[in-house]
Parts: structure tokens; C-alpha cells; sequence
């Protein structure tokens, strides 16, 4: 055994370490034990020959932190790394202990949590309010110098949030449409009226589900990718660089974005329409016998005020979606999982504010009669 540990009896009891008090001999070293560590007044250290982080832990749980940290600066022997070694030690345990406990569920745990996500979801509406206001400066100081309008990034992202997402948009829509269809066509069979299946399908997507598909699908797809690529640029420090140069990171990067889904997304809405009545014709002249004319003749007779009042929504989503995009990147940390975090966040802000905001636009057409 090349370590030890001895208590000198006397009127004031010393400890003598000697060896090597290292990890390697740490099992050796935890089998120890001191009788009665409080009268230990002293300790010697001239036979100590290593001394690690294991051996100090091994000798903090032998003496105690506070004992410890009273008795090294007067043990002989001992370098001062070593000293500074021990008292670290002892800060660490203490500091660990000072720890309060984690205590159990109680009542009003739950109120409590429940205030909290009010609080949370009122400050989220004041930064976005705020980011709204910022926006808006920007942009009305932006109109009147078209030599500062960023063309080819408002392309880049109409061609990118736009373009790229009226394949899945279509194809969505199309089955929507389709299962519309055979669900009213299954109701509405019974009672011999399966022709008011096509009106069924028409109404609902011209005022409904053409747009809020269009925008869910959007807030899912383009509002991350937004909060990912602002957020990424915030992690490298690009933000920064802006800055430095004197450009405005919401004339650069959220203007374009903002722009791309006003114009977009009314597009897309349409397009989801079209996909949407097109699945309900399949569905229409292959199992109800409704022939292709009569269910085109049907949908003309639909007042085109519905499909209006469905579009009309449509700029309002998307300055949601953009905005909640583009701030959710700003928040970023600096750190990949903060990054992860900002852009769940700012696909469920973006779904969770479209469903609300449609629900409202509808009771208020209902409420006006139209």
C-alpha cells in the first residue's frame, strides 16, 4: 500500500497523510476512516507525494467541508496548488449542499403554471406588436427609395415559400376535397340530396378550408424555415455584421420575406381551392353519377362573394406567419438548441394564430350576413 492515513493521539490530535492519494488508488482510499474526525486539529502532509481531485474528494468526506476548509491553511506540508486544490473541493460540496431541495407537487402548482403561460403568451403579443410597428416603419420609410427595394431576395423567397410549396399545396387539397365529398355524399345519400354534395365541397373551400389548409401548410413549412435561416445567421454572428455596416437586418431580411407571402399566399390559396373542388369532382362523377358538366355548372352557380371573403383572409396569414417566422429567429441564443426551440415555437405560434384567427373572421362574416 504506498498511501496512509494515521491519527497521531496527543493534545492536539494530528492527521498524517502520506502516498499517493490519486484516482489509481481510490477503492484503497475510500475503505478509510477517521473515529472521530472533529478532534483532528492538525494536519501533516510531509509524507504526501500525489494528490488529485479523487484523493481530495475521499479526504473532504473523511473531514467534512467546513472542517477541511478550516484546517488547510494551517497544514504543514502541503504546496499551495494543493491547498487551492482541497479548498476548491470543499467550495464545490458545500455550494452542492447549499442546493434546495426539490420539493414535491403541492396545490396551486398547477394555477401557478397556469399564470405563468398567460404572462408568457401576453409578453409574446407586446413583442410581436412591437416587431409589428418596426416592421411597418421600416417598410413606409422603404416605399418612397425604390433604389433600396430588394428585388432579387423578394424573388428568392416568393420563389422558395411560394413556387416550391404548390405541389404539396395541390395534392393536399385534392384529397381534403375528395374525402369532403364522400363524407357528404355518405350523409347526404340518405336523404336522396347527394347533388348538394358538390355545393358542399364548393362553400367549404371557397370560404374555409382553400385558405386555412393553404396557410397551416405554410405556417408549418415557411415560418420554421424563416426562424431556422434568421436564427442560423444569429448563431454565426451575421446579425453583428450587419450592424457593424450600418444595414438594417428588417429592410434585409424581413421586408423580403414579409412581401414574398403577401403575394404568395393569396396564390396559394386559390390554387387550394382549385385542388380542393377538383378532388370533390373525382370523387362526384365516379361514384355519384354527377357528370363532369353539371358539377362544373354547379360550382359557377356558387356567389363568388364566397371566394372572396375566403382570399380575403389570406394577407392577414401571411403577415402572421412572416412575422412570427422572422421574430422567433431573432430570439435565438446563439446555440443549436435554442435554434430547435425558436423554430418549434415558431410552428406552433404560427399554426395555434391562423386556427384563431380564421375562427374569428368566420363568426364576424356570420355575424354581418355575409
Amino acid at each position: 500500500m504506498n498511501h496512509t492515513l494515521l491519527l497521531q493521539p496527543g493534545p492536539e490530535p494530528c492527521l498524517q497523510l502520506g502516498g499517493d492519494w490519486t484516482l489509481k488508488h481510490y477503492r484503497q482510499l475510500r475503505s478509510q476512516h477517521i473515529d472521530s474526525p472533529d478532534r483532528v486539529q492538525r494536519i501533516d502532509a510531509q509524507a504526501l507525494t500525489a494528490l488529485d481531485t479523487a484523493g481530495a474528494t475521499v479526504l473532504l468526506q473523511l473531514l467534512g467541508a467546513e472542517r477541511l476548509r478550516a484546517l488547510v491553511p494551517h497544514t504543514s506540508g502541503l504546496s499551495a496548488e494543493r491547498q487551492a486544490l482541497l479548498l476548491a473541493v470543499a467550495d464545490a460540496m458545500a455550494e452542492q449542499r447549499e442546493q434546495p431541495p426539490q420539493r414535491g407537487f403541492r396545490f396551486g402548482d398547477g394555477l401557478a403554471a397556469l399564470g405563468q403561460q398567460v404572462l408568457s403568451g401576453w409578453q409574446q403579443l407586446i413583442a410581436f406588436l412591437n416587431f409589428l410597428g418596426l416592421t411597418l416603419v421600416t417598410l413606409i420609410a422603404l416605399l418612397p427609395r425604390p433604389w433600396r427595394w430588394r428585388m432579387t431576395a423578394l424573388v428568392a423567397q416568393m420563389h422558395q415559400a411560394g413556387l416550391n410549396a404548390v405541389p404539396i399545396v395541390a395534392v393536399l387539397n385534392f384529397l381534403v376535397g375528395a374525402v369532403v365529398a364522400f363524407l357528404g355524399a355518405t350523409v347526404l345519400t340518405e336523404f336522396g340530396a347527394t347533388i348538394y354534395t358538390v355545393d358542399l365541397v364548393a362553400y367549404a373551400f371557397m370560404r374555409e378550408l382553400g385558405v386555412l389548409l393553404a396557410a397551416i401548410l405554410l405556417a408549418g413549412r415557411t415560418a420554421s424555415a424563416f426562424t431556422a435561416q434568421i436564427g442560423s445567421m444569429k448563431v454565426n454572428e451575421e446579425l453583428d455584421a450587419l450592424k457593424v455596416h450600418g444595414m438594417s437586418a428588417i429592410e434585409m431580411l424581413v421586408l423580403p420575406r414579409l412581401l414574398a407571402l403577401l403575394i404568395t399566399l393569396p396564390m396559394l390559396a386559390f390554387v387550394a381551392i382549385l385542388s380542393g373542388i377538383a378532388g370533390g369532382a373525382v370523387v362526384s362523377v365516379l361514384t355519384l353519377d354527377i357528370s363532369l358538366t353539371r358539377y362544373i355548372g354547379i360550382v359557377q352557380e356558387v356567389p363568388v362573394k364566397h371566394l372572396l371573403l375566403g382570399l380575403s383572409k389570406a394577407p392577414f396569414f401571411a403577415v402572421l406567419i412572416a412575422l412570427i417566422g422572422c421574430l422567433e429567429g431573432f430570439k435565438v441564443a446563439g446555440s443549436a438548441q435554442s435554434l430547435g426551440e425558436r423554430t418549434t415555437s415558431a410552428v406552433v405560434q404560427s399554426i395555434f394564430v391562423v386556427i384563431l384567427v380564421n375562427a374569428i373572421a368566420a363568426l364576424f362574416f356570420m355575424e354581418m350576413g355575409w
